[in-house]
């Protein structure tokens, strides 16, 4: 069933994948897809998120600082808002220099243990 549900949302979020074409800020949301940017241009991670079941996504490994460094992350709720409904979170990272990065994002349930993510997507980013 998670498969499942995780095929859904890459589907919906390759859908609303594009670049953005007066401010060179890239956004991208299937992990399967590779991400070249520019050295100095900023670039967005868009995923589905719905933290008020308590499940958040979180930075799984450190990233190569020299390449890519994180810049913030934003949630923004889906329309029409409404108790318990889901929305996006989105990761922006700027691109430092040429070389090749990966951001790996978890998806942790609620928990005041540390527990595992139970999804992982890796994103690779070339910066040229």
């Amino acid at each position: 069933m998670r498969n499942i549900l995780f095929l859904f949302v890459v589907s919906i979020l390759a859908l609303s994948s594009c670049k953005s074409v007066g401010d060179d800020i890239f956004k991208i949301s299937d992990p399967a897809k590779q991400l070249e940017v520019e050295a100095g241009n900023e670039f967005k991670i868009i995923i589905d998120s719905n933290p008020s079941t308590g499940y958040h996504w979180e930075l799984v490994d450190e990233l190569n600082e020299s390449v890519v460094k994180f810049v913030s992350r934003e949630y923004r709720a889906g329309e029409p808002v409404a108790p318990g409904s889901g929305g996006v979170d989105v990761w922006v990272f700027e691109a430092v220099a040429a070389g090749q990065a990966d951001i790996t994002l978890g998806y942790y349930p609620p928990s005041n243990d540390p527990v595992e993510a139970q999804q992982i997507v890796t994103f690779t980013v070339t910066v040229k």
